[in-house]
């Protein structure tokens, strides 16, 4: 009789988990499926890189450094050695400048050296915050992703999701590493929006910050002005669902370090299957129905256990030798 009620103890705490799991799932999908949605907000924050005026003075990095507390670096900001081998950006250094030498393209040979800034671009629809289990990535209403280290479990699958490459991880921390990357300069703490310092500092507005929505109209109006100094693509305005960063460039924007990405945002592709999985709580139900399974068999088989009261084993003596 106590087999009996604790099995069907069981097997209805499994169903009302399942239910529970089930109404949740198709709740969150629904709420989703409204927020994906909505289109990018007018008030979105952006930044417009026109790298055929970047000079690589590097006064970027040194305002983002400051700005955000970082470690100095070894070498000055005013060393331009630095510039000549290709760096990422870092959990010291938030944002780089790369120099890349003259375009080796037959048709873009008068093409000088260019210099690019490397940084979060802060997608449209971010794969790091779709994947963060725990919403330690979140897209601010100013269109700033930022992060909050005091709820982040250090999975690290922002990294993995991340297009860009960008999220960087405190290894060196045993007791309280962070994930750090540019959050556009916003404070959370203090409430305040996108505000970056490194376009600020730009001495030939190569760096232009302002609504993404304007800066977009800006971009496309300096390429239809100057068809002979641009390519013909914004970058940004497409690449995985859009970013708040958009560039400008002289030459294929594959030479100069930015990655050939297609136009659907990761997390519309990844969200959809796992809305897919978890539909109807196809996984908690196959869960508690294994768990449900496994517990039945073993109490129909109570003697396959060892008689550990009496000493003895199957195959041996109560000594523990050999029947």
């Amino acid at each position: 009789m106590n087999r009996k009620l604790n099995r069907r103890a069981l097997l209805q705490l499994g169903f009302a988990a399942t239910a529970g799991a089930s109404a949740q799932s198709l709740a969150m999908g629904a709420a989703q499926s409204q927020e994906e949605k909505k289109a990018p907000s007018p008030q979105y924050a952006g930044v417009l890189v026109d790298t055929t005026l970047c000079i690589g003075c590097r006064k970027c990095e040194e305002a983002c450094n400051r700005r955000n507390n970082l470690p100095r670096t070894a070498e000055s900001f005013s060393d331009r050695e630095a510039l000549r081998t290709f760096r990422r950006p870092s959990e010291n250094a938030f944002t780089v400048v790369n120099q890349i030498p003259g375009s080796p393209s037959p048709d873009q040979a008068g093409v000088p050296q260019t210099y690019a800034k490397v940084q979060c671009m802060h997608c449209l629809d971010p794969s790091c915050v779709s994947a963060c289990i725990v919403g330690a990535l979140r897209k601010s209403a100013d269109g700033a992703v930022v992060y909050n280290p005091t709820i982040c479990i250090g999975c690290r699958y922002c990294q993995v999701a991340c297009p860009f490459e960008i999220p960087a991880y405190e290894f060196q921390e045993a007791l309280t590493p962070r994930v750090r990357k540019c959050e556009f300069c916003a404070d959370r703490v203090r409430g305040t929006g996108a505000n970056p310092a490194c376009a600020s500092s730009c001495p030939t507005e190569a760096l232009v910050f302002g609504r993404r929505a304007e800066l977009l109209a800006m971009a496309k109006d300096r390429l239809k002005r100057r068809p002979d100094r641009y390519i013909n693509h914004v970058y940004g305005e497409n690449e995985v669902g859009g970013t708040s960063w958009l560039y400008l460039a002289g030459r294929p924007v594959k030479e100069i370090g930015l990655l050939d990405l297609p136009g659907t945002a990761p997390p519309r592709l990844t969200e959809e299957i796992q809305h897919g999985i978890f539909r109807y709580g196809m996984i908690p139900i196959a869960f508690y129905g294994l768990l449900s399974y496994l517990w039945y068999r073993n109490l129909q088989r109570p003697d396959d256990l060892p008689d550990v009261s009496a000493g003895r084993y199957p195959g041996r003596g109560p000594e523990g030798g050999a029947e």
